[in-house]
């Protein structure tokens, strides 16, 4: 076995001195998955943030594995936001290097790291955007059969949404025999393969029931084979995200919604229904699959802002 001979002393070049973090993320990434179970969408997007941390750091510091500390991931994280990225956004790239130092740490390539002691940018609460039980009622009846192609399945897909508060990758990831429409539930997986039971109301299993009946056969047909997705594309694939995302914007657009509306967006009016109507918040926090009750809570401060505004609006002192 050749081994590769060191520089001689003194005259080590940049090249040979400088290890470039990069070498190091298809590693963290199976780890992240092997290890940590995380899902597909989160260590993709830790791997954008690591490339995008390598990237600049051999454009501007060129520091190399060991010599990266606090001064390289605050001139980083500075970057970041002369760039315009949110604070969100910039809070997110640090917890993938964290991870990714932590990781390096475990592996032996580093014996420490100072990357833990940078703090995350102070983030303001953004509160999460709802809809108003009228206009979730109207988005909910957009997809007609005489405008729209597969209307069932949209409206099968828009009330599963609503009716589940399930994130939009648990809901093209459902398999048919992942819904049992006999007792009006479904089980979805949602992040770090976790898997969750949630309840269908009587219009979202109605929607499924003629959505199968009448649209999913001829999908199925075109295909060939079945691939078991309960919601499908018109060529019989599985639906993927930007499609879904496209087909709630087409529908919001259609009932005049004034605000942007996504796939979260009733996720998030779910969450903020329940509530008014008086559900549990460890209840609910079951029902979206938040590990933490730290990120339910969010919903309460929707709440709240929701009675203020019934408040000044109807108080004679408002």
């Amino acid at each position: 076995m050749t081994r590769r001979k060191r520089p001689p002393e003194g005259r080590s070049s940049a090249v040979a001195a400088f290890r470039d973090p990069a070498q190091w993320i298809p590693g963290f990434i199976t780890y992240l998955d092997a290890e940590c179970g995380m899902s597909p969408n989160t260590m993709a997007a830790y791997g954008r943030d690591l490339e995008r941390f390598c990237t600049w750091n051999r454009n501007n510091g060129k520091a190399g594995i060991h010599d990266i500390g606090v001064p390289t991931i605050t001139a980083f994280l500075d970057y970041l936001q002369h760039l315009g990225l949110a604070s969100s956004s910039v809070g997110r790239n640090l917890v993938a290097v964290r991870m990714f130092f932590r990781f390096l740490m475990l592996e032996g390539v580093v014996a420490e790291s100072t990357v833990d002691l940078v703090s995350s940018p102070k983030l303001w609460e953004r509160l999460p955007k709802v809809l108003s039980p009228e206009m979730v009622d109207a988005l909910l009846m957009a997809p007609t059969g005489t405008v729209d192609r597969y209307s069932l399945r949209d409206r099968a897909l828009l009330a599963v949404m609503y009716a589940t508060g399930c994130r939009v990758s648990e809901v093209i990831g459902l398999r048919q025999q992942d819904v049992q429409l006999e007792e009006n539930f479904c089980r979805c997986t949602g992040k770090g393969n976790k898997q969750r039971l949630v309840s269908l109301n009587p219009v979202a299993a109605d929607a499924i029931r003629k959505y199968l009946d009448h649209e999913r056969p001829a999908m199925v047909a075109v295909a060939g084979t079945d691939c078991g997705y309960l919601f499908l594309t018109r060529s019989g694939r599985v639906m993927n995200r930007e499609t879904v995302w496209a087909l709630v914007q087409r529908y919001a657009a259609r009932v005049g919604c004034a605000q942007e509306v996504s796939p979260h967006t009733l996720r998030h009016s779910f969450a903020t229904h329940l509530l008014a109507g008086g559900a549990d918040i460890r209840a609910l926090q079951e029902m979206l699959g938040h590990s933490s009750i730290r990120t339910t809570q969010v919903y309460t401060h929707v709440e709240h802002s929701r009675l203020k505004s019934v408040h000044k609006q109807c108080h004679p002192r408002g």
